[in-house]
């Protein structure tokens, strides 16, 4: 029971540290920054692109940040 809980210390250890890792993403002169807990911490628009283009870089730029924590 005493290493059960040594894990569960462990894990709750890693899950406080993705919580400080940011991750950013940029393209197109849009920028999405992201924390380890899939919270968005800033959004970046380009005011030179289109409406329909800024939608797609910025679901773009959060699809990658989603990928790049979840391979964390």
């Amino acid at each position: 029971m005493f290493d059960n809980l040594k894990k569960l210390h462990e894990l709750k250890k890693m899950q406080d540290s993705f919580k400080k890792e940011r991750l950013t993403f940029q393209d197109k002169g849009v920028l999405v920054a992201m924390n380890g807990n899939f919270e968005v911490e800033e959004v970046i628009l380009n005011p030179e692109l289109s409406l329909q283009e800024q939608q797609d870089v910025v679901r773009h730029c959060f699809n990658k940040a989603r990928e790049e924590i979840q391979k964390t």
